[in-house]
């Protein structure tokens, strides 16, 4: 595989906090039936994952500024360029035992996110793409898919949670989309989401509520995959908190029933 150093860098961050988070999670599906419960376990694994890749990326690249979901944000001497991390994308499926969550790292330059890196490591699937030289998983290259008709496509979002504030406008959404397309799924993944968009498997993704770590490596494979996205609002950044991507031929009209015009 070819790809800059910075590339590489990433790669070999998230394959090093994808093997700790393996070894973790073989020991989470075994506490599944003690009193205590892995909670606790689990938020242990997350942080030693943002370490492991931390420690990996501003080693290397000490200037460089930081976002990570559990350490926060922090400037760097070189203001042009920050790592996007989320070191336990799906934290809920790995803390029930599901194999379905990932390493998420994205680099951003200038505001513009120019690589990410998305690692399945249950799977041993890693997504990988830098801006203009592509989409890729493992050593296959990427391309949304080629479906036209919306009642042929399945779509994926995030369900909220617990209450929280974009939850009716999430089931408005599943409301008028249901009827118009193929199925709609859940898999508790924003990055595994925009990889599988990128991948073909799903046709197009939204999300209400999303944090920047969750897609910003997303948003760059969609993108070199050939998909389109945007904020779900023409004034949204998609790494701001509410996004929507699909394939070409069928992001206006996915995007037309989720504004709903």
């Amino acid at each position: 595989m070819q790809g800059s150093a910075n590339l590489n860098l990433m790669i070999k961050a998230a394959r090093k906090a994808g093997r700790s988070l393996v070894k973790d999670f073989r020991e989470v599906e075994n506490l599944q039936v003690s009193s205590k419960g892995p909670g606790d376990f689990v938020s242990k694994a997350d942080r030693e994952a943002e370490r492991i890749i931390r420690e990996e990326l501003m080693g290397a690249r000490p200037t460089y500024g930081w976002l990570g979901e559990e350490t926060g944000e922090a400037a760097g001497q070189d203001p042009t360029r920050r790592w996007i991390v989320d070191p336990l994308d799906g934290t809920t499926n790995y803390l029930h035992g599901l194999p379905h969550w990932a390493v998420s790292i994205a680099l951003e330059h200038k505001g513009e996110i120019v690589a990410g890196v998305i690692f399945d490591a249950a799977k041993d699937e890693l997504y990988w793409a830098e801006k203009g030289a592509g989409a890729w998983m493992n050593e296959s290259r990427l391309r949304v898919s080629g479906r036209r008709h919306m009642i042929e496509a399945i779509f994926a979002t995030g369900v909220p949670f617990g209450g929280r504030s974009t939850l009716p406008a999430t089931l408005q959404d599943l409301a008028r989309l249901m009827p118009t397309c193929a199925g709609v799924r859940r898999w508790g993944s924003a990055a595994l989401d925009l990889a599988y968009v990128a991948a073909g498997r799903y046709d197009g993704y939204w999300e209400r509520g999303v944090s920047a770590w969750d897609v910003a490596a997303g948003v760059v494979l969609v993108r070199e995959a050939g998909g389109l996205i945007s904020g779900i609002r023409e004034d949204q950044n998609p790494i701001d908190g509410s996004l929507i991507c699909g394939n070409q031929n069928l992001f206006e009209p996915f995007r037309k029933v989720i504004r709903g015009e």
